[in-house]
């Protein structure tokens, strides 16, 4: 089964956080091992939320605004779509992750569709 464990904190702990160089390490170490047991299915860092771009279609038309949707202060921030055997083993990779000591990390399973003709 197939895990996304979304990635988020507050973009301001991650700008001022002293040990950045030791944390992407680790982020590289953890891909690594991920990797090399063939779990890692994606992964990747996302730009700051500044960069974002809302839309939404209201009345048939595309509103498009500056920013996230919501106003919060932890932002999602980048993910791993994994390959586990069960939700504790997805538990136990997203405990692993550098960002679980100061943030938060959200598992999904994903919906296969892969049989339904979608």
């Amino acid at each position: 089964m197939q895990y996304i464990l979304l990635i988020y904190g507050e973009e301001a702990i991650w700008e001022a956080d002293p040990d950045v160089e030791q944390k992407m390490a680790d982020y590289g170490k953890l891909a690594g091992e991920l990797r090399e047991q063939g779990k890692l299915v994606a992964g990747e860092e996302l730009a700051p939320v500044a960069t974002a771009t809302t839309v939404q279609v209201r009345d048939g038309e595309a509103v498009v605004s500056d920013g996230p949707f919501m106003e919060t202060k932890e932002v999602l921030g980048g993910f791993f779509t994994i390959e586990a055997e069960s939700l504790d083993e997805a538990i136990e990779w997203a405990a692993k992750i550098p960002d679980a000591r100061d943030g938060k990390i959200e598992i999904r399973p994903l919906v296969d569709h892969s049989g339904d003709g979608a």
